[in-house]
């Protein structure tokens, strides 16, 4: 580390050499890469902190620990983090910026479509590279594939905790949430729906022969940043969620209960083949936005909401407001830093999540059938235009 520093400022004074001095130059040349680098260290510490803790049994946060850690300004953080990562930097440095990062958080820069990292003017830029055609495959049968790179942090049915009267994602290593805090009221809803005993039942589709299905998945700061379409389905609306920006680490998601439902979050409600599908993106400390190309109108992470605004805030989508199509495997958003992404979904009785919690996984992999490793068909799943 200290020699990666001492080469770094080496370069800045032979770059501000003959051009008005140091202190004509320092603002360009400097507080960005300083800046950048102090928060790499701060990040680092955490990780090295963390990584003690991971094993440990973690008991849930009292209330007055959730109070005070809602006293940190961490929306102002992040959007600190986030001016940051849309600085652009010197050319010169962002090799070796860049570098450092991968190797810490062993991101693969075989993958990537654009080798040369002096092309990656912004850290956004880098932190939501492109990959290659190819490199992540869309299972060709499996009607559910993973939508991100990362870590499974829950898999399985929605249960309901009989002692709360309360329907919760079943608790996975201190991981729960309930699923009325996280949807908000389902107005969407018919009035048949509306009279079934309970919300997991109120949100299918059938009668019969379904229930719903939940899964979650962390990307860690160093898993590729761009999120795709998990199935062919419709999208209605999005319903955004006023909330914290709590950071979404499973750590910490271990020790803060309700932590999804207390985040701010955009969540894409319509439907496949099976009934009733959405999809969440769920925001955190130092998550600069989350971009959803089929949503032009989102606007996260900002300053405040404005007065007299609900809890959260419907949108329909579509140039008629009826919804969009999205094919499996095609692109549907991306995080300006790592975050979760939580899929709800109703699915038959029968229907089997594959993979188990704390396993990692891939864009384009199957999420049901029993085969992981059968043919898969190379799609293209980068198919925006930037």
């Amino acid at each position: 580390m200290t020699m990666w520093l001492h080469t770094v400022f080496s370069k800045v004074a032979k770059a501000t050499k003959g051009e008005g001095g140091w202190r004509s130059t320092a603002y360009r040349y400097l507080t960005l890469p300083v800046g950048v680098g102090i928060s790499l260290l701060a990040v680092f510490q955490w990780r090295s902190f963390k990584r003690r803790l991971e094993d440990e049994v973690v008991e849930h946060a009292k209330d007055w620990q959730i109070t005070c850690y809602r006293l940190i300004p961490l929306r102002a953080i992040s959007r600190t983090v986030g001016w940051f990562m849309e600085r652009e930097l010197p050319e010169f440095i962002r090799p070796s910026l860049y570098s450092l990062y991968a190797k810490y958080y062993k991101c693969n820069l075989n993958e990537v479509r654009e080798p040369d990292l002096k092309t990656y003017a912004r850290f956004s830029d880098f932190f939501c590279r492109r990959l290659k055609d190819g490199v992540r495959p869309i299972h060709p049968s499996d009607p559910l594939v993973s939508p991100a790179d990362g870590k499974i942090m829950q898999a399985g049915p929605v249960t309901c905790s009989k002692e709360e009267c309360k329907e919760k994602i079943k608790e996975v290593k201190g991981v729960d949430y309930s699923l009325e805090s996280f949807i908000g009221d389902p107005s969407w809803i018919s009035e048949k729906q509306w009279g079934r005993s309970t919300l997991s039942r109120r949100l299918l589709h059938h009668e019969s022969g379904t229930r719903l299905y939940n899964s979650v998945i962390y990307l860690n700061p160093g898993d590729y940043h761009r999120f795709h379409s998990p199935t062919d389905f419709r999208v209605n609306f999005r319903r955004h969620f006023q909330g914290e920006l709590f950071s979404v680490n499973p750590l910490v998601a271990r020790w803060i209960p309700e932590l999804f439902s207390l985040n701010e979050r955009a969540m894409y409600v319509g439907s496949w083949k099976h009934g009733f599908f959405s999809m969440t993106a769920v925001g955190a400390t130092n998550v600069g936005s989350i971009r959803v190309f089929c949503d032009d109108q989102l606007r996260t992470n900002q300053p405040r909401w404005p007065r007299q605004q609900q809890r959260h805030k419907d949108t329909y989508l579509g140039p008629t407001q009826e919804g969009v199509n999205v094919k499996k495997g095609e692109l549907f958003g991306e995080f300006r830093f790592g975050s979760t992404i939580v899929l709800l979904f109703e699915a038959p009785d029968d229907f089997h999540l594959q993979h188990s919690v704390s396993q990692n996984i891939r864009v384009g992999q199957p999420m049901s059938v029993s085969d992981p490793d059968a043919p898969a068909e190379v799609t293209p799943a980068h198919n925006h235009t930037d």
